[in-house]
């Protein structure tokens, strides 16, 4: 981590070193009124380790009252590089379709009662393209930043965070590599629909910026302004507000990973409130989640993005924190308890 220069990334440097902890009582209380619940010890699996998340990091019982899917949606420069299977004006017809309520992301967030908020960042201006200069200057990533923080203002007690943007997975790869190391290939995917061909261009054209950036590469928050894309700038700053703030965090997928990654190269423990939806079909998100050593909870071949894994996680979660705070214990039951 850089030290602290005066600029505008500082305010959220000093961030990292008041982290608030788990609440570790609040963990314990569930835990043991789970094992005094009416079935077997451990048989509801992961779901009993998600109600005692929820607790750790509310500090209540287990409760989804107000849930929130955010999209955040944006445009790259590097798009112009033939990055991309689609053009980039396709970014502002898929929000356009969310807010008509066209979208896989308006279906699931209906079906399991979740709130949707789409932030259009700034879509008429793409950020720079990372092979020529970096993708944003440092106080329009930490203004990015900030701006995604906001997305808890209203009041929700489960974040879910997600993306919409042509090229992003080009950054996003990029983001891995510079923080990473190997090779561009090694980071690189179809995105929303490459051959092999388009493949090998993104690993080339990704090369090029890590080139280009090469003697910056040892601060994750440059790495974030210079190859990000504000939809990751923003997300990266909804992750923390969600720390700061008790909110625990869903992440969507390859594209939403790109955010918390930067959070986890700053500090190891940025991102233990956060739940990792899935992992997508993308083939080096597997890769990713070993590294920052986090599970995925769902495996079904996804990689649409718009928060559809976090949504569908979100379900789950729902689910584990009824059972847990709507199921009688034995006594309150009635049931005889294991012999």
């Amino acid at each position: 981590m850089s030290t602290p220069t005066g600029l505008p990334f500082d305010d959220f440097r000093n961030l990292f070193s008041s982290l608030p902890g788990a609440d570790n009582h609040a963990a314990q209380q569930v835990s043991e009124r789970d094992a005094q619940l009416t079935k077997p010890a451990g048989s509801l699996g992961k779901l009993e380790d998600i109600a005692i998340w929820l607790a750790r990091w509310t500090g209540r019982k287990p409760a989804v009252m107000k849930p929130l899917v955010a999209v955040f949606a944006g445009n790259h420069g590097v798009a112009a590089q033939g990055v991309s299977a689609f053009p980039p004006e396709v970014t502002v017809q898929m929000v356009a379709n969310f807010a008509a309520g066209g979208a896989a992301i308006n279906q699931i967030c209906a079906t399991n009662d979740l709130g949707l908020k789409i932030f259009d960042l700034a879509l008429d201006i793409p950020t720079a393209d990372f092979t020529i200069e970096p993708a944003m200057d440092e106080r329009t990533c930490a203004a990015t930043m900030a701006f995604g923080m906001e997305a808890i203002a209203g009041g929700t007690d489960l974040l879910c965070v997600g993306e919409m943007g042509i090229g992003n997975t080009t950054s996003a790869s990029a983001i891995y590599h510079a923080l990473y190391g190997g090779k561009a290939a090694d980071w690189v995917g179809p995105g929303t629909g490459h051959d092999a061909k388009g493949v090998e261009l993104k690993a080339e054209v990704i090369e090029r910026g890590i080139t280009l950036h090469k003697d910056h590469l040892g601060d994750p928050l440059e790495v974030l302004r210079r190859f990000g894309g504000r939809e990751i700038a923003a997300m990266a700053g909804a992750i923390l507000a969600g720390r700061m703030q008790r909110v625990p965090v869903i992440v969507d997928g390859f594209v939403a990973t790109a955010a918390a990654a930067v959070l986890y190269a700053m500090d190891a423990t940025a991102c233990d409130h956060c739940l990792f939806s899935h992992v997508s079909a993308e083939p080096a998100h597997r890769a990713v989640l070993t590294r920052m050593e986090k599970e995925p909870l769902l495996d079904l071949d996804m990689r649409l993005g718009e928060g559809t894994g976090a949504a569908l996680a979100a379900g789950i979660v729902k689910t584990a924190a009824a059972c847990h705070s709507g199921m009688a214990t034995f006594d309150e039951a009635a049931v005889a308890g294991k012999a």
